[in-house]
């Protein structure tokens, strides 16, 4: 558990897991998708329920629409609460985000969001998935609201860093295969990647995520025990959430325990050498996964607050630009040796199931970039 100072807390929470166009959802469909997630019944999911064989990606928002103030954790406390060398690191590096669809409003929401936030002006550039700077694909309301968060937690965690946006044309897996080999061939050597393709290994193929010398950060998902690719692959590190509060001065963190497990039938990796489960033990690491700042207009939200793992994928994305090696990182396994996991903070208390070990946090948030 973690201890540190400063911080705003919302009261508002959200919830994730989408995969096409808005669509409403009653709190008996949050809870087939979320399992144990908080759930809200004027939750609105930002994209549809997910379909078979595509991709789904991780955020839902507040049925109510523009807020006149800001609520939920900002820049400033994800620097100041994970120790993060931001104003000074981070120049050069290149993290590459792989979202499905258009978001044509996408430059102008991360301007208003580092504005508002004094992060400066943005590194930023958008590409198709053939890496060119145009013909983009077929603008989509709902992964729209997944592409500006995903956008504006790389820029919380590294301000400094390049972004580059890859839009595949659909969530299906050929689409953004092709997206993450695009990512690479444009030299980025972080991706990140807020999405799953929930119980299916195949939807996306491993080949296209296991480029020596190339970090590959995938969100984990929002359902206890339910794994997918790419999360589950032994070339990616699998991201899953914490939770904060504050009573005075002080932040405690803890695992937000509905994403991660032991994904049955999966391989295990060599790198894991627990005898708590016999398939991959998913997560790898966490950050904060719940009440986040954001802002999005293409969706029609303004500012809003955010919850899912699709917020603590781009935010450890940037966290590995800070750090400055990306080609020396080994996905997942990064967290699994000693030396690394010792330099994250413990978020599972007293439900570690081994070391400080848990399935939701893994090994641990940032303690700086120390671990990365």
């Amino acid at each position: 558990m973690k201890l540190s100072t400063a911080g705003i807390l919302s009261s508002a929470v959200l919830v994730g897991g989408c995969s096409g166009v808005g669509n409403p959802l009653n709190s008996s469909i949050l809870q087939r998708q979320q399992g144990t997630a908080p759930i809200h019944a004027t939750a609105r999911a930002a994209c549809s329920p997910r379909r078979q064989g595509a991709a789904a990606c991780l955020t839902l928002v507040q049925a109510a629409r523009v807020r006149r103030e800001v609520a939920g954790w900002t820049p400033a406390d994800i620097q100041t609460h994970y120790e993060l060398p931001s104003k000074t690191k981070g120049r050069g590096q290149i993290v590459a985000i792989v979202d499905a669809y258009d978001n044509p409003d996408v430059a102008s929401d991360l301007a208003a969001y580092r504005k508002y936030f004094g992060l400066g002006r943005a590194d930023f550039a958008k590409f198709n998935q053939y890496g060119k700077r145009g013909d983009y694909p077929a603008p989509n309301t709902g992964w729209g609201v997944e592409i500006d968060v995903d956008s504006e937690m790389v820029s919380a965690a590294c301000p400094k860093c390049t972004i580059y946006l890859i839009e595949a044309n659909s969530a299906n897996g050929g689409d953004l295969d092709t997206a993450e080999d695009t990512a690479v061939a444009l030299g980025a050597r972080i991706v990140s990647n807020s999405w799953v393709c929930y119980g299916s290994s195949n939807c996306v193929d491993q080949s296209h995520f296991d480029t020596a010398g190339v970090t590959y950060v995938a969100a984990a998902g929002n359902v206890a025990g339910e794994g997918g690719a790419p999360m589950e692959f032994a070339t990616v590190a699998s991201i899953g959430g914490t939770m904060l509060t504050k009573a005075g001065s002080q932040y405690t963190e803890q695992e937000w325990s509905v994403s991660g497990g032991c994904l049955n039938g999966v391989q295990k990796p060599r790198w894991q050498h627990d005898t708590a489960c016999s398939y991959r033990a998913a997560n790898d690491a966490s950050a904060v996964a719940s009440n986040v700042a954001a802002y999005d207009s293409y969706g029609g939200y303004g500012w809003v607050t955010l919850e899912g793992t699709s917020i603590p994928a781009p935010l450890l994305a940037g966290v590995f630009a800070l750090a400055g090696n990306p080609q020396q990182q080994k996905g997942g396994r990064t967290f699994w040796e000693r030396a690394h996991r010792a330099l994250l903070y413990d978020v599972c208390g007293s439900s570690c199931l081994f070391g400080q070990y848990s399935y939701g946090g893994g090994w641990g948030s940032p303690d700086g970039i120390g671990a990365f």
